[in-house]
């Protein structure tokens, strides 16, 4: 297990691990020059494979795969032919029971200069976890100079599989407390209908005047907030989401070309060794997780999940921070 630090000019830093692709920290400054670390993480890198985090599966800032989000009935066919997958209750939740979160990458590249960035891989067995075909996966982290966190995933397979890779940050522009008094918009009029499982019904529900109904920037905390853990059916266009702190007037811009975005807010995060042991209070982060449909395996109308040998998957999301004035 590697701490890995990527620095640009700007003084802004990017900590992660090789364990689980995992981002640790990330400090930028604030309107008052002032460093926030914006992202939720764990002091040192062995907090990540140790009680008490891996008791509680909140995937804190990792790589998530095979399969991000939820998949129904404990299974997938392909070409007629069944795959039984690791589950709880019918319902099998990023990966399964040892997914990329808690797997060794591989360093592969390594650059400090401009743009600083880091290659990190996984090969993924035939078989693990239910899963058909030896996939090979990297990610390339990059911090710009312009204070992107940009990742670029990359898979390719030799059998037909399915792959809907993310990552699960948590983001909290004050660096502690709440996000209640954060402004969020999301460049979305659709959400996925679920069941009380959170299971996709297949339905695409119209989120316009409704409590997901966040096409204009609206604080958190309205209206009773009680939480999010939903599907968001993204729009066209460059900008799929931003997040807005007026006390340290950073904004975060969130730039993908996957079709969705489940954004998860936890009610309360467990006490665990946070980075400078920070605390935080109800509904203190939130994550977007930039991915495709979740369940797509099992429903023919979403968009395809499967890769096949030759093929690759290719994914590409942005998180962009600013001084919003």
């Amino acid at each position: 297990m590697k701490r890995i630090e990527l620095v640009n000019k700007h003084g802004s830093r990017l900590e992660l691990t090789n364990y689980g692709a995992t981002i640790m920290n990330f400090f930028i400054h604030d309107k008052k020059n002032k460093l926030v670390n914006v992202v939720v993480g764990l002091e040192n890198v062995e907090d990540y494979r140790n009680e008490p985090y891996v008791a509680e599966n909140i995937y804190l800032g990792c790589t998530v795969g095979r399969y991000a989000g939820r998949i129904s009935k404990g299974n997938f066919e392909i070409d007629h032919k069944k795959y039984l997958l690791f589950h709880e209750n019918g319902v099998h939740l990023h990966g399964g029971k040892c997914g990329f979160d808690k797997k060794l990458f591989k360093i592969e590249d390594l650059s400090l200069g401009e743009n600083p960035n880091v290659l990190l891989s996984y090969t993924s067995a035939d078989g693990e976890e239910g899963y058909p075909g030896k996939l090979s996966v990297s990610v390339r982290f990059t911090l710009t100079e312009q204070n992107e966190i940009k990742i670029d995933y990359l898979a390719k397979t030799d059998k037909k599989t399915v792959v809907n890779l993310t990552n699960h940050t948590y983001f909290n522009l004050e660096g502690e407390g709440s996000i209640l008094d954060h402004e969020l918009f999301v460049n979305s009029q659709e959400i996925l209908e679920v069941d009380d499982q959170l299971i996709p019904s297949g339905k695409l529900l119209n989120s316009s005047q409704s409590k997901f109904d966040f096409s204009s920037y609206k604080r958190i905390g309205e209206n009773n907030f009680s939480g999010l853990d939903d599907t968001f059916v993204l729009n066209d266009g460059e900008i799929k989401a931003k997040l807005f702190s007026k006390k340290t007037g950073i904004e975060m811009v969130l730039r993908t070309d996957q079709p969705a975005c489940v954004i998860y807010t936890p009610v309360q995060l467990q006490t665990l060794p946070y980075k400078n042991g920070v605390k935080f209070d109800p509904f203190s982060a939130i994550c977007f997780e930039a991915q495709n449909y979740p369940d797509a395996p099992n429903k023919s109308n979403f968009p395809s999940a499967v890769l096949a040998p030759g093929e690759i998957y290719k994914q590409t999301t942005k998180y962009s921070f600013k001084i919003k004035i």
